[in-house]
């Protein structure tokens, strides 16, 4: 039947498909979907008192409680304390031992950030290509993720140990004579490995979800343009990926100050006089086996001065070469 304009017009909706003939001025709400409004102005923050509970107990409360405690000498039972105003910072910077600490604990962190960042963006290059098995191999790799990091430190401990070691015994055929626990260097290899070897999946999951977000088209062009694979990673692929890496960088730094605590713990097994470790295990040292928590309270504002000018310096100047768009 033709069409007259005194006759009302049919439009059919196909689903799924707008053209500017049936596109609506306004899209309606889904069904079933109401706005969210509060009653009360005092309701969300009352949503949010639990979290904001937990930060002041756990955080703010210990800060403020390790600043007031580093001007003083105190009684490890509570029975009084001396006011002695920076001493304990004085003491913590002239001594050579935190001195040679720190500097450890900068090689640490560098090498422990370097090797985890490097090998989980490698196997995430590889685990993004179609390869047989992938999900198998994909799911290796993360698996490590999920132990705990003491339990990682003793299995550390167990590939280093002088008599099943087999990382012992490989380095006995090229004339190494490992000894972890007893020799400085060689326990500070044992660390980094270990450490290395248990942050590999965060940055491998990471990795790989910034790698399967690069679009098809782009992968294609780039492939056009450029015939060496290094050189389209270098200039393409890898500057997409900055806002991932920058994250990461972060991240692991933070894990390699802090989380490797318990790591360091079992393999220095309670012999951190001959071997190295970290700032944030010499605070524990000195505060709950050493029994000076004016001085492991000062070592510990100092790290967190460090930490914060380290952010600052991140976001201040790094960040300015991401971009996120």
């Amino acid at each position: 039947m033709a069409y007259t304009s005194s006759q009302p017009r049919r439009i059919q909706f196909l689903p799924g498909f707008i053209t500017k003939a049936n596109k609506p001025a306004v899209l309606a709400e889904p069904a079933g979907m109401k706005r969210v409004q509060f009653s009360s102005s005092f309701l969300p923050y009352l949503f949010l008192a639990p979290q904001l509970a937990v930060i002041f107990i756990f955080f703010y409360w210990p800060s403020v409680q390790a600043v007031q405690s580093s001007f003083y000498i105190e009684d490890p039972f509570g029975f009084g304390s001396t006011f002695v105003g920076f001493d304990n910072y004085t003491d913590a910077v002239s001594s050579s031992e935190y001195g040679n600490i720190a500097r450890f604990t900068v090689i640490f962190t560098a090498l422990v950030t370097l090797f985890s960042l490097s090998l989980g963006l490698l196997l995430a290059i590889k685990a993004d290509k179609i390869i047989r098995g992938s999900s198998a191999y994909k799911t290796l790799l993360i698996s490590v993720y999920a132990i705990a990091p003491p339990v990682a430190g003793l299995i550390g401990m167990m590939f280093f140990d002088q008599h099943i070691g087999p990382f012992v015994k490989l380095a006995s055929w090229f004339g190494w004579d490992m000894k972890v626990g007893l020799n400085y260097f060689d326990t500070a290899f044992a660390m980094i490995t270990v450490a290395v070897w248990k942050q590999i999946p965060y940055n491998f999951i990471f990795f790989l979800s910034g790698l399967q977000g690069v679009p098809v088209s782009v992968r294609e062009a780039a492939a056009i343009d450029c015939r060496s694979g290094f050189r389209r990673f270098w200039t393409v692929i890898l500057p997409l990926l900055t806002p991932t890496a920058f994250f990461l960088l972060i991240i692991n730094i933070t894990y390699a100050l802090f989380d490797t605590f318990a790591i360091i713990d079992v393999m220095v097994k309670d012999k951190a006089a001959n071997n190295p470790i970290t700032l944030v295990y010499k605070v524990f040292m000195d505060g709950f086996r050493g029994n000076d928590i004016g001085g492991s309270s000062a070592q510990s504002v100092i790290l967190m001065l460090v930490v914060f000018a380290l952010t600052i310096i991140q976001f201040r100047f790094l960040e300015k070469r991401i971009h996120y768009s």
